[in-house]
């Protein structure tokens, strides 16, 4: 046999490292692993060979290099994703006749075309992504879903006429932008840290932020300057003009989008190997490495049989169940008396609002490395501002409340996403079944949350159930962070906590130090 070559030589040994690491991991979840066992982890060679101001320069261009191939392409097809699904809420006011007058639909039948989408969305979220984890390619898969639901939209414009039909498609609409989002945050978690993650997700969450912003005006717009146009109510033309859109975006995405860091072609190789290893420092184990070593059911087992899961469920539950109110918000917005298009307008501002509140609520996340205080500080903006709402029907406190009731959601919203990932984030099998999971199960409140926003124009009842689940959502939240300070004190003491792995990593001097993964509460 002939010698192996240097890049063969540290793909074979990165391929047995993973296995090692693969391999150990089960054994510690197991529970039968010595508590003092440890693996050493050592640098490729061309990180290795860097200085640490070489390395700390190197990484910072390289995180630059990675936003912006990334999360611009992300961004947009989720905001083109959002519309698709929440659209229905502005065409029931678009034009002189809305979609429920046009198909003569009753408060209730209208309630369930809205709740019907979250079943099919909550059926397919762990199948896809565990399908994602498996083939690690998510710039065919990603852009592959997100051209899907087009062709829902093109019926609901072109063929749709009473209500059985609008049901029919809103569920099989889930269905298919189910694998989305929580595709959105397994992918985000292969590429960044920890104390990266929730910047990350603020921005990828603003794509739903912004497009409830541009959802008003687009309608308003449409509205104005094409109700009636071809003999076509502006509700048809608003699926009609977002399905083009969203057929383009992703046909675009299928060339920028990346894959995952081992397998991404537009690094160097020195970018490629510094990508994977800073991952790999950062929660002691090597990400996606090959379909073949992917486990397609072990890490839904494994998130399952975990308890943080569960908490982390239950907590985003709490407050999709809060935010429920984004989907009847122009309706909402429509009680404070002023007309269609003055109306479309004005749910606008709360999101730009959001926006702002969760990147900066995000940023000090990452900063300060804290969770549990960013999570439920804006659950508290939140449940004032639905008491103010229930409690006046007076104009300009009750815009008020509109105003902070969405960013406050949101804002906390977007810190559990990165939690997630922070505090379930390894096997990558494991992350990606809790990611898909918790935004699965989460989602389920939207069912049962769109019956509730009866009783114009106080919506006590809703509000009040928004109020209570927030607070359930900090209690989860204070609950979690008990853990796993507790579990962190046992990690300080060299004591064994599953899933956390006490590491050596090898440093860019070559020096061996002792490391550890804490999780951030």
């Amino acid at each position: 046999m002939g010698a192996i070559a240097p890049a063969e030589h540290f793909a074979l040994n990165n391929r047995e490292e993973a296995k090692m690491a693969s391999d150990q991991l089960d054994y510690v979840e197991n529970g039968q692993a010595d508590l003092k066992q440890t693996r050493t982890m050592q640098a490729p060679p061309l990180v290795a060979a860097l200085t640490p101001e070489e390395r700390i320069t190197r990484e910072r261009a390289m995180v630059r290099k990675i936003d912006l191939r990334l999360l611009p392409p992300v961004i947009i097809m989720y905001i083109m994703n959002y519309l698709d699904r929440n659209n229905i809420a502005t065409a029931r006011l678009s034009g002189k006749v809305g979609l429920q007058a046009s198909l003569n639909m009753t408060d209730s039948q209208y309630e369930t075309c809205v709740s019907i989408l979250f079943v099919g969305y909550i059926l397919m979220q762990v199948p896809s992504n565990l399908f994602l984890n498996k083939i690690g390619k998510p710039a065919l898969y990603l852009p592959t879903v997100m051209a899907s639901p087009p062709s829902f939209k093109d019926a609901t414009a072109t063929r749709l006429t009473s209500y059985g039909g609008l049901v029919a498609i809103r569920f099989c609409l889930g269905f298919v932008e189910a694998a989305y989002f929580p595709g959105c945050l397994y992918f985000l978690s292969c590429w960044y840290t920890r104390k990266e993650l929730a910047f990350r997700s603020a921005i990828l969450y603003s794509g739903s932020l912004i497009s409830g912003a541009f959802a008003g005006l687009i309608a308003a717009g449409i509205t104005q300057g094409l109700d009636g146009a071809q003999g076509i109510p502006a509700w048809r033309w608003l699926f009609i003009v977002e399905g083009i859109i969203t057929i383009f975006i992703a046909s675009c995405a299928f060339f920028v989008l990346p894959n995952l860091p081992r397998t991404t072609k537009w690094l160097t190789e020195e970018e490629r190997q510094l990508a994977v290893w800073r991952l790999q420092e950062d929660i002691g184990i090597d990400d996606w490495t090959s379909s073949e070593e992917q486990t397609f059911w072990h890490g839904f087992a494994l998130a399952i049989k975990d308890i943080k899961v569960w908490i982390l469920m239950i907590m985003l539950l709490g407050i999709v169940s809060a935010g429920s109110v984004t989907n009847f918000f122009p309706s909402v917005v429509s009680t404070l008396g002023y007309g269609k298009i003055d109306t479309l307008l004005l749910t606008a501002p709360p999101y730009v609002l959001a926006v702002i509140t969760a990147f900066l609520n995000a940023w000090h996340a990452d900063k300060t490395g804290e969770r549990f205080l960013h999570v439920a500080c804006p659950l508290v903006v939140a449940m004032i501002a639905f008491i103010l709402a229930a409690a006046t029907t007076s104009v300009a406190p009750r815009y008020l409340a509109m105003m902070l009731m969405v960013p406050g959601v949101y804002t906390s919203f977007v810190i559990v996403l990165a939690w997630i990932s922070n505090t379930i984030p390894r096997p990558p099998a494991k992350r990606a079944a809790a990611l898909a999971m918790i935004n699965a199960i989460s989602n389920g409140s939207s069912i049962y949350a769109s019956y509730m926003y009866s009783g114009s124009p106080r919506y006590i009842t809703a509000f009040a159930v928004n109020c209570c689940t927030a607070v359930l959502s900090i209690l989860m939240a204070a609950l979690l962070r008990f853990m796993l300070v507790r579990q962190n004190k046992k990690l300080d003491r060299g004591e064994h906590v599953e899933g956390a792995i006490s590491e050596s990593a090898a440093q860019g001097d070559g020096q061996v130090v002792r490391k550890s993964f804490r999780y951030l509460v």
